[in-house]
């Protein structure tokens, strides 16, 4: 007889930063990284970027949205426990091509190449951090939001950059990655960045303003 996964842990809900936005507690499954839940606004569907803790809370969390929601994955140190969150939501999952592979028995995986339309919101691949690293550029309930993933780390209060760190796949190609998605992004845009690493640099901050003005700044030497 098949034994019966055990039920998840308590755990913490998210925690809202804005209305329509909400900050995951950090995930060990995801190396300490951050999630993001955007609700959804219209016909648009909710959107999990990256996958929290699998804990009863979180699950509670996202089942309120019912079946109008999908995960989106920002690099693989996002997928954590991303077939047990669709198998309780049944939401399609969006992976970048390069990173499918590691999500065998997912069901309604949908995979994209070098850029994507998901609702209001674009996906640009971004590798450099992993093979299939990408951001998610997105204006909803009134805010003009870059998710990006790990392709930049905190450094300091307000402050963003690309970190060389010993997980990381490709130095050149995300520096290169950074440059593209500078001219990928309208002008004065995004507003606010959302990370999907861990936060403490920020010193109690989570969002990280003037958005488009840090991407401009930045010095992208190899």
């Amino acid at each position: 007889m098949a034994l019966q996964a055990s039920p998840p842990d308590p755990g913490r809900p998210p925690r809202r930063i804005r209305p329509g936005l909400w900050l995951f507690a950090p995930s060990r499954d995801s190396q300490g990284g951050s999630s993001w839940l955007l609700e959804g606004e219209g016909e648009q569907p909710a959107l999990l970027i990256d996958c929290p803790a699998l804990t009863q809370d979180n699950l509670t969390s996202l089942q309120r949205f019912g079946s109008n929601g999908a995960i989106v994955l920002t690099s693989r140190e996002g997928h954590g426990r991303c077939r047990r969150f669709q198998e309780q939501l049944g939401w399609p999952v969006w992976v970048q091509e390069q990173e499918a592979y590691l999500l065998p028995g997912v069901e309604r995986l949908q995979t994209w190449s070098e850029e994507m339309a998901i609702g209001d919101g674009r996906l640009l691949w971004t590798p450099g951090p992993t093979p299939g690293a990408a951001v998610l550029a997105i204006l909803r309930h009134g805010l003009d939001l870059l998710f990006c993933g790990r392709l930049l780390l905190p450094t300091a209060p307000g402050r963003l950059a690309p970190l060389r760190t010993a997980r990381t796949f490709h130095w050149p190609r995300q520096l290169r990655s950074v440059e593209r998605l500078r001219r990928w992004l309208p002008a004065g845009s995004p507003a606010w960045i959302a990370c999907g690493g861990g936060l403490g640099a920020l010193r109690g901050e989570v969002l990280v303003p003037h958005g488009a003005a840090l991407l401009a700044a930045l010095e992208l030497t190899p």
